[in-house]
Parts: C-alpha cells; sequence; structure tokens
C-alpha cells in the first residue's frame, strides 16, 4: 500500500504520538493512535500502526507490537519511520544484528536522518563494528559540524581503531574552537585535555604527553591525574630525579597507594635490598598510620627480617581488629618459608592470649582487649583453610563462634570452609545463617544465593535473590532484565548438574543475547561475582551499554 499523506488534523495527532512516547505516556499514545485508526481512510496507516506497536512494546505487549509494527511495515515499506520503528523494537529484545539492518533500511530511505545515524552508531560500538561506527561518526559530523559530539565521536571511532595520529589531529582543531578563558575552571574542556593527553600516552609520544600537561596544567580540574601522568612520563623519558620527587609527593598525598611506591623504586633505581626496605622505614616514620609502607616490605623481606616485620605489623592489625587482614597477607602464601613464619607466630599468640592477654608471656604493660583473641582465631581459621588443613580451620572457628555468635564474618568463613570440603549443603545452612544475622547486606545476600545454586537450590537461590530485585517481576526474569550474569552462568551449571539440559540450554541463549561474541575483554571472557551486588562485573572488565534504556525521538 503506497504511503498516505496524512491531513493537518491527523499529522498534528501523530505529533503527539511521537511526543507521549518520548515522554513515556504511553496510555495518551495508545488514544491518539486510535484516534487516527478509526478513521477508515487512514485505518491502514502504515507509520500510525508501527507507532502503536512500539508503544505497546513499552507496555510489555510483546506479540501484540510485533503484530502491528509488521503489519505498518507491509502497509508502508518505503517508510524511514516504520524501519526505524521495527529496529527500536528489535533492539529493544537485544537483538542488535537484526536492528542494524533495520536502521541501514531506514537509512537508504532518508540517508540524513541524525537520530538513526545515532541509533546506529550506538549498536555499531555495542558490536564492535569499529569500521562502521566510524563511517558513521563521520556522517554525523558532516550533517552537524559544530556540535561537540559530532567531533568527539569521530575522533573516538578513530582512537578506537589506534589511528591516533587522526584522533589527535581532529581533537586538537575541535579543542581551537573551544573559547575557554586561562583563568576559568571548566570542567567539559578539562576532562577534553585530559583525552587528548591519554590518546598522546597510547601512542607512545612521551616527549609531547608531558608538554602538553604541563601546557595545559592549569586548565585541568583533576590536580592529583596531573601529577600521576607526569610521573608516569618523566619515568619513560629517563628523567629519574625529577621523577622521583613527583612520585614523593604522590605518597604523601596518599600513602596507600602501591602504584606510587612501585614508581618511586623505579626512578631511585635502588639495587640492595637493604637500601628498599629503608626507603619503606623512612615513609612509615612520616606517615605512621599508613599500612602499606609497612605491608609492601614483607613482599621483600627473607628470614628473620621478615618475622621481624610481621611480628610488628600482625600485633598492630590484631589489637585494632582488622577483618580483612589475612586478604592483606595472602599473597605472600606463594612462599612455603613465609608461611611456616606467620603460622609460628599467629599460633604463639593464640597460646599467649588465652593464659595471659599478652601477645607474648614475658610482656608487661596494658593488656590486649578480649576480641584480640577473636581475631587471632579468625585469622588462624582463614590461614588452616588456605592450606587445606579444614579440621584445623573448623575447630578455630568454633571456637570464635562460641565466643561472639553475632559475628556475620565467623558464619561467612565457616559456610566458605564447608564449601572447600566439597559439603554443600552445610555450607548453604551456614551462609543462610550469616545472611539472617543482617538481611539487608546485599553482598551476603548474593553470596547465599551462589551458594545456593552450586548445591542446585535453584528456587531457594531465586527467592533470596528476590529480596533486592523489582518488585512486581519474578527475580529470574529480573536478574536477567539486569544481565546479572554470575546468576544466569550459575543457573547454567545447575541445570546441567541435575540433567535439566533444556532449562541449561535456554540459559545459555539468554547469556549469549547480551553477551555477543563480539565483546572484547582483552582476550578473556568476562568474569562475573556477586561480590558487589546482584548485577556487578569484576574489576578491568567493562559493562556493555544498555541502549534499549536510552529514550530516543524518531525524528
Amino acid at each position: 500500500m503506497p504511503n498516505v499523506q496524512l491531513p493537518p488534523k491527523e499529522n498534528n495527532l501523530f505529533k503527539r504520538i511521537l511526543k507521549c512516547y518520548e515522554q513515556k505516556q504511553y496510555k495518551n499514545g495508545l488514544k491518539f493512535c486510535k484516534m487516527i485508526l478509526s478513521n477508515p481512510k487512514f485505518a491502514e496507516h502504515g507509520e500510525t500502526l508501527a507507532m502503536k506497536g512500539l508503544t505497546l512494546n513499552c507496555l510489555g505487549k510483546k506479540e501484540e507490537a510485533y503484530e502491528f509494527v509488521r503489519k505498518g511495515l507491509r502497509n508502508n515499506v518505503k517508510s524511514h519511520v516504520c524501519w526505524h520503528v521495527y529496529g527500536l523494537l528489535q533492539r529493544s529484545d537485544k537483538r542488535y544484528d537484526e536492528a542494524i539492518k533495520c536502521y541501514r533500511n531506514a537509512l537508504k530511505l532518508d540517508k540524513d536522518n541524525l537520530q538513526i545515524l545515532r541509533d546506529l552508531s550506538l549498536l555499531q560500538i555495542q558490536m564492535r563494528d569499529l569500521e562502521g561506527y566510524r563511517e558513521t561518526r563521520y556522517q554525523l559530523l558532516q550533517l552537524r559540524p559544530t556540535q561537540r559530539a559530532s567531533w568527539i565521536g569521530y575522533a573516538v571511532a578513530h582512537h578506537l581503531l589506534k589511528d591516533y595520529e587522526m584522533a589527535l589531529k581532529l581533537l586538537e582543531e575541535f579543542r581551537q574552537t573551544q573559547q575557554v578563558p586561562p583563568s576559568k575552571i571548566d570542567y567539559e574542556y578539562s576532562e577534553l585535555i585530559l583525552y587528548q593527553n591519554q590518546v598522546m600516552r597510547e601512542a607512545d609520544l612521551f616527549q609531547e604527553s608531558l608538554e602538553h600537561i604541563e601546557t595545559y596544567e592549569k586548565q585541568i580540574c583533576d590536580k592529583l591525574l596531573v601529577e600521576e601522568i607526569k610521573g608516569e612520563m618523566l619515568l619513560k623519558l629517563g628523567r629519574l630525579k625529577e621523577a622521583s620527587e613527583v612520585f614523593k609527593n604522590l605518597i604523601d598525598r596518599n600513602a596507600e597507594n602501591w602504584c606510587y611506591y612501585e614508581g618511586l623504586e623505579k626512578a631511585l633505581q635502588l639495587s640492595t635490598l637493604e637500601e628498599r626496605l629503608q626507603i619503606y622505614e623512612d615513609i612509615s616514620k612520616q606517615h605512621p598510620r599508613a599500612i602499606s609502607p609497612r605491608r609492601l616490605p614483607l613482599n621483600l623481606a627473607p628470614g628473620e627480617k621478615f618475622r621481624e616485620l610481621m611480628d610488628k605489623f600482625l600485633r598492630v592489625n590484631f589489637s585494632k581488629g582488622c577483618p580483612p587482614l589475612f586478604t592483606t597477607l595472602k599473597s605472600l602464601y606463594y612462599n612455603t618459608e613465609k608461611i611456616s613464619i606467620i603460622q609460628e607466630l599467629v599460633t604463639n599468640y593464640e597460646t599467649s592470649l588465652k593464659t595471659c592477654d599478652f601477645f607474648s608471656p614475658y610482656e608487661n604493660g596494658e593488656k590486649e582487649p578480649p576480641t584480640t583473641l577473636l581475631w587471632v582465631q579468625y585469622f588462624l581459621a582463614q590461614h588452616f583453610d588456605k592450606l587445606g588443613q579444614y579440621s584445623l580451620a573448623l575447630d578455630y572457628i568454633n571456637a570464635a563462634i562460641a565466643s561472639t555468635p553475632t559475628l556475620i564474618e565467623l558464619f561467612y568463613m565457616k559456610a566458605k570452609i564447608y564449601k572447600h570440603m566439597g559439603n554443600l549443603r552445610e555450607a548453604v545452612k551456614w551462609m543462610d545463617e550469616a545472611q539472617s544475622l543482617d538481611t539487608a547486606d546485599r553482598f551476603i545476600n548474593s553470596k547465599c544465593a551462589k551458594y545456593m545454586l552450586r548445591a542446585n537450590m535453584i528456587k531457594e537461590a531465586e527467592e533470596m535473590c528476590s529480596k533486592f530485585t523489582r518488585e512486581g517481576t519474578s527475580a529470574m526474569e529480573n536478574l536477567n532484565e539486569m544481565q546479572c550474569m554470575w546468576f544466569q552462568t550459575e543457573c547454567i551449571s545447575a541445570y546441567q548438574r541435575l540433567g535439566r539440559y533444556g532449562d541449561a540450554l535456554q540459559k545459555c541463549h539468554e547469556v549469549e543475547r547480551h553477551s555477543p561474541s563480539k565483546w572484547t575483554t582483552g582476550g578473556k571472557e568476562p568474569q562475573c561475582t556477586p561480590e558487589a551486588g546482584l548485577s556487578s562485573l569484576q574489576p578491568g572488565v567493562t559493562r556493555q551499554p544498555r541502549p534499549e534504556l536510552a529514550q530516543s525521538a524518531l525524528f
């Protein structure tokens, strides 16, 4: 059916449909659709049918939505609006390849439509079609050369393709058009300069990067990052004395950042172990409350020197009550000599604290608080669990629980020990006990759900997660919508162990739909964990954008 041009009255109604869609007034939009379609002359109007389908999709009526959009497209296959709407519908179902085809068909009919080009570029970067992304951004730059986003988007495309020279030319040309007084603080201009510098560093233009950051230093808001870039570039250029001063100043600002110590060691070119240890001792005196200058020497020191430093480090942390102490020291467990020293020291502390409330029976002065023994036993439970001596680990964690039965960390550790023993049902029991002590803790809730899935308790895990998912929808649906991949992958394994291969395959398809094969993570598969909540990913893995959440106008 050829395109029917709407008369002024119906055309105004159609514009109101678009406005209602943009403002999420979907019921009003359907009313206006009905007003147009109820007229026999326009009952088959393709664009109105397509918009009705798109609006129904937003109301959760997916089957009806597809029916109306396809009908609208059949009635007016030459309409860019119908193709665009069909693409939006495909995108909402995460069928990104199909959506891209629809957008391309729409552009054949209206090649200069800005919104379609923006939507296309968004999906191209989603699917890592970098060449196509660059072409689309170039079209947008030609159409809107005065817009900031046009220049930045095109520069980013070249940057991602590692064409650093072209990216820098574009950024510099755009920067020169920005009228920013030197004395004025402009955060967007500051970020533009920092991005420009980042491209220089990736292109190995170290001298240019240093000169650039020094030239525009006063106009950059993030002063800490400026110093970090200076230190890095001075090291790359071999200007070690200047680099050492920069890293010393950075340590004075933040004495807990391990990267600053690494940079300082490289700049000072320390040759002997004594020199390296002396540097940390001097910094520790300047910053007595800092942990890093006392922790890092433990990586370096051998034998008796290690025993001396470790003794001081452990005593301070046990006295203060530091739950993550074992995590801080876990990286030392590759060395059997250091493991034996740690074990000897901590077991002696426990024996002495039980008898006289001191770390050593030969000490005098103020006695240790009762909580010190608790944290020593907690540490020993983690220590023996790490070594695979589970019965000893259970003895220590049970002793700690007997003295303080309200501490969540103790039950969490007991569950972990049972998990390592292979007794998953018992692990779930104790993790559930930990969760019951603080039902508002999302971390424990997520861990408990993960343990339940490992024990093939899928229904119970879903109920556990439902405490933090959106009301009105099932937990499984909401977790899928949030792309909570750790939950989905654990579900797949649980279904497979139960022999429910159809359910496992269905879950695999769900994961594949929001984790396309073109998603690059530095050559590694993305590893999803519940450590930071229901829908988090490990540091270093970038979460893919959610284009279906961005409402966009059709024109």
